[in-house]
């Protein structure tokens, strides 16, 4: 293929060496040869020179100019300038004025032809560099071929390479500025075109002493030597930007890393290239790439010290002599896992690799390479026979099979298996040859040295899929619940027509009795009962002879057919507290008080659905679940809630409708997206679950659950790449938000110096309490504790940290990203994942057994009554840390559900008595009070349900306080605390049974007869109190409407 390149048509030269109108002529180059020279020409007085020059060379897939060629090699264009001839001058001289770089790349791209500006750099002591501020000497070159090098199959299915080498940093002081000069070299291997592999060779590293950074964003170099103009050197836009150390994908990226990191890119020695390399791979060599990362994930990038020493004439350029004569020096190798390439959507990785010195057997046993690249390169650079760059090699590298047509020497290949064989064995075999130890190499161990390394692909070798198509398949399998169209009818308004039709009759009975008794009214008098009470006998008279009572009462007739008497009794309440709201809101009372709303909330309802759900009254806290849903069912949060409580029952299809339906209200909730996820992982829906795990990381990418459930996912599907891209996303992320929650730490703790220092002078601070510190919100928890952290305020945050920091033995452990998923699991009830997610805990180098992990397989197993592991675990969790509330108060749980109360109180006093609350107090108070009244101490019974009154009320608190009181004596209080109770579950047999002995020792018949008659309706079991009911009943000689 004819290939032609440049045509220039035209230059802007500014100046000459002899006048501002010199005679030049352009010099173009490519790949070492020289493609012809243009005609000399004049520059005009506006600084123009019209060459017309047009150069070509011939493209060969295989041969000198290749596609790789064409990758990583510039066109340079030398342009020259003509010098008048002197006396006695046979030859005209000439002097460079400058250089340009023409970049191939587009050509690769797909375009046959392309125009740009190239700016000409000059060299120096050109007169170039005398230019006035602002002026630019510049080439109009444009590059054309015949027909495009690469079909639409390769460019879509082809890719292109870029690897660039910053620099060596914390390199070994043995490395110095004075002395020999020496080749600092690094090198590796990539497949390309064909059978063939791509040797990548950076030479002639720069030795820098410590003392600053290097500056970023900063230019690229091209990878080549001999450049004439120092600017030419740089690739046209392309920089190096860097970055924080913590997002690279290479070593020394922890937090830990920090200080090593600035000190070494600081103040220590560096060997500096920024060069960056190219090359070109076609579709086999993609497939072949893909596969070598996956059999392979580490590769070996090597480095080395050649002395530069000048070659004498007439010496052999024989290269394979012996192994003294072709000695590498000071040969280390850095591993680099090319695995994150594999990841979706990944086209590039960045990064720190440490090197170590460089040894054949482990590095086969890393890499699987039996060859290095730098064999016999010492030899060659002394003889000035360095290899090219990117020249391809026949010796192939990664676990290929050698295919020379000459075998390896003999020598060479035993020398290598025995190496390889001497490191796979402890004891060093009779008559084989001992491992040659690197101690050059070690020194780059002792250094700390390390290479900074940018692998970037054109295209990433497995596409990643895009929010919006994720979004579409969501769509597809949950359609979005269209919005509620607002009736002009319904229910709403069927009340309020209620309301004043209630008050239209109202106002007519006024008047009808204003019309029979006004007289009496206007007197001024107060009229008694006995006179009301016959003002209303003779009204009602008076509208039923006139009809005027059927009349209203046809008014208020409601139309509906009562199907079953529970629901019939439920409407004729409502239809009451109506006829009593709209007549209190028209005629109010002057002496009324304020009305106390007694309708419950939604969080109650929750905390009430919680409280059935631990007792294990699954169809009552199902009842609670189920009227949040019916008050308002296009609030997410209500269907999230109901659908955990069905994973705990293991009802999987009930779940997945209600995770389905809090999607369907909010297609962009992450936490809808991942309980749709685990329950399609539940019932084997694996393509659904992959859909919704990845949409949850496209929508917040930031979240660490979502990557580790994703992870978990490719876990199950044993696809372990994406499993490790997974979990390194999810510790990226928990890294980035640790590394911010500790600075604000920092800013807090320096806070709470300044108060204590402000203390010691006499300023007063007041400190939050103990019952100031708010409580999480609520969450329907899997059991009896949940893991969260508190919400809390800085001042509070400083109290806490003060706090625990004077707790002996405690120590505090920074969170994984498998704690931070089994908190989720547990919350949302999916007992099912917690064992493979803790599995992964005990492995994850920051893991291990902790007090958190023994405190949620405890709770595991007091969820299956399994008592006695349980309680090996809560001994374990104690063992790490004694002095958390949270184990004393998973203690006293399972003291109390295992039947020994005595053990029980005293976990759950110790609990009380800590300064910080355990996570959940709610069932402590519950429990602990509970066996204070078994004990007959109901003074302590009702301080312990009074506090679990003022942090979260509910039935069951309220009829703890009331039970106490009334075994206390304190009637009224106690008629007040069930009152509250009634008021909150009016469905308590054991409610209106209490209720029935205080109105029984009060004297109130009328009262406790009704309140009898709910407690037997109710279906009262607790067999005990109803006996005392009859006691009582027998004592005081009433209550019992049956006799």
């Amino acid at each position: 293929m004819l290939f032609s390149t440049p045509f220039i048509s035209t230059g802007k030269i500014r100046k000459g060496t002899k006048g501002d109108t010199p005679v030049t002529f352009v010099r173009a180059e490519f790949n070492n040869v020289a493609l012809g020279d243009s005609s000399k020409v004049t520059v005009s007085s506006e600084g123009t020179a019209k060459y017309n020059f047009t150069s070509s060379f011939d493209f060969t897939s295989e041969g000198t100019n290749t596609l790789d060629d064409l990758a990583h090699k510039p066109v340079f264009l030398t342009v020259f300038e003509v010098l008048p001839k002197e006396k006695k001058q046979k030859e005209e001289k000439t002097v460079i004025l400058g250089q340009a770089v023409v970049d191939l790349l587009p050509l690769l791209e797909g375009e046959c032809t392309f125009e740009i500006m190239t700016p000409l750099h000059p060299i120096i002591g050109s007169p170039l560099e005398n230019l006035r501020p602002g002026a630019k000497c510049c080439l109009e070159v444009t590059v054309s071929v015949s027909e495009a090098l690469l079909t639409t199959a390769q460019i879509l299915g082809g890719n292109l390479v870029k690897v660039t080498l910053e620099a060596a940093y914390s390199v070994p002081e043995i490395f110095g500025t004075t002395g020999p000069p020496q080749n600092y070299m690094v090198g590796l291997q990539l497949p390309t075109i064909g059978e063939k592999d791509c040797a990548i060779f950076f030479k002639n590293g720069t030795l820098k002493l410590g003392g600053e950074k290097e500056y970023v964003p900063r230019p690229k170099k091209w990878p080549i030597a001999n450049i004439l103009a120092p600017g030419a050197q740089y690739i046209p836009d392309s920089f190096i930007t860097g970055g924080p150390f913590v997002e690279e994908d290479g070593e020394l990226n922890c937090p830990e890393d920090k200080d090593f990191r600035n000190q070494a890119e600081t103040l220590k020695k560096r060997i500096v290239w920024d060069f960056e390399s190219r090359c070109y791979l076609d579709p086999p060599a993609v497939a072949n790439f893909q596969k070598r990362i996956a059999d392979c994930r580490f590769w070996p990038v090597e480095i080395t010290r050649v002395p530069v020493a000048p070659v004498s004439k007439g010496k052999s350029t024989k290269v394979d002599k012996g192994d003294d004569d072709g000695q590498v020096f000071f040969h280390g190798v850095a591993y680099v896992n090319m695995v994150p390439l594999l990841y979706p959507g990944v086209k590039r990785i960045r990064g720190a690799f440490r090197v170590y010195p460089y040894l054949d057997g482990p590095v086969y046993e890393k890499t699987k390479c039996l060859f290095s690249l730098f064999h016999d390169v010492g030899h060659q650079n002394k003889l000035g026979n360095v290899p090219g760059i990117n020249s391809p090699l026949a010796k192939p590298i990664l676990t290929k099979i050698v295919k020379e047509e000459k075998p390896p020497r003999e020598k060479d290949t035993v020398r290598k298996l025995s190496s390889i064989k001497s490191q796979s064995s402890d004891n060093p075999l009779e008559g084989e040859v001992p491992l040659y130890q690197n101690a050059e190499g070690q020194q780059y161990v002792e250094a700390g040295t390390y290479l900074l390394l940018e692998i970037e692909l054109e295209k990433a070798l497995v596409p990643k899929r895009l929010p919006e198509e994720l979004a579409s398949r969501v769509k597809e399998m949950i359609p979005p619940r269209p919005a509620l169209v607002r009736r002009t009818g319904g229910a709403q308004k069927a009340v309020d027509d209620y309301h004043a039709q209630i008050q239209n009759i109202a106002t007519a009975i006024l008047e009808e009795y204003h019309k029979m008794f006004g007289k009496e009214l206007t007197s001024g008098k107060d009229l008694d009962n006995q006179t009301l009470e016959n003002h209303k006998c003779q009204l009602n008279y008076e509208l039923n002879c006139s009809g005027k009572y059927f009349a209203f009462k046809e008014q208020l007739k409601v139309k509906h057919s009562f199907k079953k008497k529970k629901k019939s009794f439920e409407e004729f309440i409502f239809l009451v507290s109506c006829l009593l709201f709209a007549f209190g809101s028209t005629y109010p009372l002057k002496a009324s008080t304020a009305a106390v709303a007694t309708s419950t909330t939604s969080e109650q309802l929750r905390l009430f659905a919680y409280e059935a759900q631990v007792n294990e009254d699954f169809p009552l806290a199902t009842v609670y679940y189920e009227e949040r849903l019916v008050r308002d069912n296009q609030n997410l949060e209500h269907w999230l809630d109901y659908g955990s409580f069905c994973l705990l029952t293991n009802d999987i299809l009930k779940a997945q409708e209600c995770f389905r339906k809090a999607l369907s209200l909010n297609q962009t909730n992450i936490d809808s997206l991942l309980l749709c996820g685990l329950v399609a992982i539940m019932l084997e829906h694996y393509e659904e679950a992959e859909i919704f795990f990845e949409d949850a990381t496209c929508l917040e990418p930031t979240n660490v659950v979502a990557w580790t459930l994703l992870g978990l996912f490719y876990e199950i599907q044993n696809n372990d790449i994406r499993m490790e891209m997974a979990f390194h996303e999810a510790a990226k992320q928990l890294n980035a938000r640790l590394a911010k929650e500790k600075s604000t730490a920092e800013t807090v703790d320096v806070e709470g110096k300044l108060e204590s220092s402000l203390t010691a002078l006499g300023v007063v601070i007041a400190s939050p309490s103990k019952g100031d510190i708010p409580q999480g919100e609520f969450m329907p928890l899997l059991s009896f504790l949940s893991y969260g952290f508190l919400k809390v305020s800085k001042s509070q945050i400083s109290l806490l940290v003060l706090a625990s920091s004077a707790s002996p033995g405690v120590s505090q452990r920074p969170s994984t990203i498998f704690m931070e998923t089994t908190r989720f699991l547990m919350k949302v009830n999916a007992v099912q994942y917690v064992h493979r997610v803790l599995a992964h805990e005990l492995l994850h180098p920051q893991g291990g057994p902790s007090c958190e992990y023994y405190l949620v397989l405890a709770e595991i197993h007091l969820l299956k009554k399994d008592f006695a592991k349980a309680e090996e675990y809560i001994h374990a969790a104690s063992q790490m840390d004694y002095l958390n509330p949270n184990v004393w108060g998973l203690k006293g749980h399972h003291f109390y559900l295992s039947g020994n109360h005595a053990e029980a109180k005293e976990c759950y006093e110790r609990t009380l008595s800590f300064v910080v609350d355990a996570a959940e107090m709610h069932f402590i108070y519950l429990r602990l009070g509970s066996i204070y009244l078994e004990e007959g101490e109901n003074e302590k019974a009702k301080n312990t349900y009074l506090l679990a009154c003022k942090k979260s009320p509910s039935c069951l608190t309220w009829l703890g306080v009331g039970i106490a009181c009334y075994r206390l004596e304190e009637l009224t209080e106690a008629e007040d605390a069930l009152s509250e109770a009634n008021a909150m579950n009016n469905y308590n047999a054991e409610v209106w049974a209490y209720l029935t002995l205080v109105c029984l020792k009060a004297g109130r018949q009328l009262e406790a007869e009704q309140s009898y008659k709910y407690t037997l309706k109710l279906k009262l079991k607790d067999e005990a109190l109803l006996k005392e009911i009859h006691m009582v009943q027998d004592m005081v000689g009433f209550g019992d409407p049956s006799f």
